[in-house]
C-alpha cells in the first residue's frame, strides 16, 4: 500500500450553526449529500450540529487531500461521508472529486480512503488519508 495525500480540517460548530440558521435548506442541500442530512437530521441539538460540522469537516479535509480545495471541479456536493456496514465512515466521491481521486492513483493501483471525524464542541476535527494498493 502507498500513501497518496493526508487531509485535515478543523471546523468550528457554531460557523455552521449559523450558515444552517441563516440560509436553512439552501445551504444543507448545496453542501450535504441526502444520506449525510438524513443521518444528521435523525439528531437534534448539538448533536445535529455536530453531525453536519463533522461533515463539513471531512469535505474540507478530502479536497485538501486532492490537492485542490474546493476548485478543479471539486464541490462540497461531490464529496459525501457514508458509514461502511461495520460503521467506519468513509468518503464516497463523485464527479470532477472523483476524477481528481483517480489522477493521484498510479496505474495499476487502486484508491482506498481513511477518514476519521470527531467533535468536541465546540469543533470538529476530521482526517483524511488517501493510499493506494496493487489492483
Amino acid at each position: 500500500m502507498s500513501l497518496i495525500a493526508v487531509g485535515v480540517d478543523l471546523c468550528d460548530m457554531r460557523r455552521i450553526e449559523r450558515a444552517i440558521e441563516r440560509f436553512g435548506e439552501r445551504f444543507l442541500e448545496r453542501v450535504f449529500t441526502p444520506i449525510e442530512r438524513a443521518r444528521a437530521e435523525r439528531r437534534t441539538g448539538a448533536a445535529r450540529i455536530g453531525a453536519y460540522a463533522k461533515r463539513w469537516a471531512a469535505k474540507e479535509a478530502g479536497a485538501k487531500a486532492l490537492g485542490t480545495g474546493f476548485a478543479q471541479g471539486v464541490a462540497h456536493s461531490l464529496i459525501g461521508v457514508e458509514n461502511l456496514p461495520t460503521g467506519q465512515p468513509t468518503l464516497v466521491l463523485q464527479g470532477g472529486a472523483l476524477l481528481r481521486l483517480h489522477t493521484l492513483v498510479p496505474a495499476g493501483y487502486e484508491p482506498h480512503i481513511l477518514l476519521s471525524m470527531t467533535d468536541e464542541p465546540p469543533y470538529a476535527f476530521a482526517e483524511v488519508i488517501i493510499s493506494a494498493r496493487a489492483g
